[in-house]
């Protein structure tokens, strides 16, 4: 049973989040599993065991605390998100291959347009060089994970300033576009989708 992909547009984040919630408490066995692409108006993020000094200064932008791991990232404008609602036990996979089936995904799209990222070990995410370009969080409930990944495509960076970004101090981040892919984030959401139902589907197979 492929994940049903739902397209939802720019969103708040506050009603995003509550809606994962939801869906995820009131899932079945036969539930299928959803992919939600979305963009969110300009946001912080911290993580459950997000530290607030890893924000460094106020600049108007709002503070949600959510309970994914890892620490504070933004999301705004010009980035893909996508949120999987994935039932881990049906798909008979462990959290740490999911991740790496994300990251992979991210990596296997910047690929075809020519440009070499990689993991981290210990630092979830994909990197070019030495600087992040998609972050990755999730949440496990009930053998169901929620949450996902971003990816920084044509949008203001300025606000990581303001954040130790997944609470690295310093940490570079990029985004597609200073690579010159010509990408945007509605563009790189539907392709990074089926990047993602291509790993998915190597796990059912």
């Amino acid at each position: 049973m492929k994940p049903v992909v739902k397209r939802l547009g720019r969103v708040d984040y506050q009603p995003t989040f509550q809606a994962m919630l939801d869906f995820t408490a009131s899932r079945m066995a036969e539930t299928p599993d959803e992919i939600w692409i979305v963009e969110h108006p300009p946001v912080y993020t911290l993580g459950q065991a997000g530290k607030p000094e890893h924000i460094l200064k106020d600049v108007g932008i709002p503070v949600v605390k959510i309970d994914r791991g890892g620490q504070v990232t933004y999301h705004g404008p010009g980035q893909v998100v996508i949120y999987l609602l994935l039932d881990l036990a049906r798909l008979k996979t462990k959290v740490r291959e999911l991740v790496t089936a994300i990251e992979q995904a991210v990596i296997d799209l910047l690929a075809g347009h020519g440009l070499t990222a990689e993991r981290r070990d210990g630092a979830p995410g994909v990197y070019v060089g030495d600087a992040k370009i998609a972050a990755l969080g999730l949440r496990i409930r009930n053998g169901c994970s929620y949450h996902g990944v971003s990816l920084n495509v044509d949008m203001d960076l300025s606000p990581f300033a303001a954040i130790n970004p997944c609470g690295y101090a310093g940490l570079k981040v990029v985004q597609t576009k200073d690579f010159n892919i010509p990408l945007t984030a509605h563009e790189a959401g539907e392709q990074l989708s089926q990047h993602l139902l291509r790993q998915l589907d190597q796990k059912n197979g």
